[in-house]
């Protein structure tokens, strides 16, 4: 039996208990608390970096530098999680932004904004069985799944900069 093959339950886990605790969280507001409208720049500033340091992971790797590449790939979860802590904490002090553009443009933002939604959740998964198949030395399933993980992830955070490029004119 593979020895990622442990963490499964608990990706599984995770990947299941992550959307659905966010999805309540949604529903929250924070009562008598400042909206922290500071926040939306900074955590599209994080999908930024995390499509870069993707990239960069991506190339190294391809270079043979695998520490580097472990270490940004371990920097990408780890920016991942300040997204989410970020982006819940900013949802349950704020009303949502109604996207104010018409026409064509209207319709772009929406297919970007859920194809970004449904990815996010589908890279839950991707990543952490990614990430347990190489802390686990299976490096062969590793780089099976890393084919399908890289371009969901990097889709996911330069979706997550161009959906708060084409809202933020909307903020209040």
């Amino acid at each position: 039996m593979a020895e990622s093959n442990k963490y499964k339950p608990l990706v599984t886990a995770v990947s299941i208990l992550v959307p659905i605790v966010v999805a309540i969280l949604f529903t929250v507001r924070i009562p008598n608390v400042e909206p922290l409208s500071f926040l939306p720049p900074i955590y599209a500033s994080i999908n930024a970096l995390t499509a870069v340091l993707l990239v960069a992971a991506l190339y190294f790797i391809k270079n043979g530098k695998r520490k580097i590449h472990e270490l940004l790939m371990k920097i990408c979860i780890g920016l991942s999680l300040m997204f989410l802590v970020m982006y819940i904490a900013y949802h349950m002090t704020s009303d949502p932004t109604p996207f104010g553009g018409e026409g064509v443009i209207k319709y772009v933002y929406y297919f970007i904004l859920i194809s970004h939604i449904l990815l996010s959740i589908i890279v839950i998964p991707l990543v952490l069985t990614s990430y347990t198949r190489a802390i686990s030395s299976e490096f062969i399933s590793h780089k099976k799944i890393s084919k399908i993980t890289f371009p969901v992830w990097l889709y996911v955070a330069v979706t997550g900069v161009i959906v708060y490029i084409m809202i933020s004119p909307y903020y209040v």
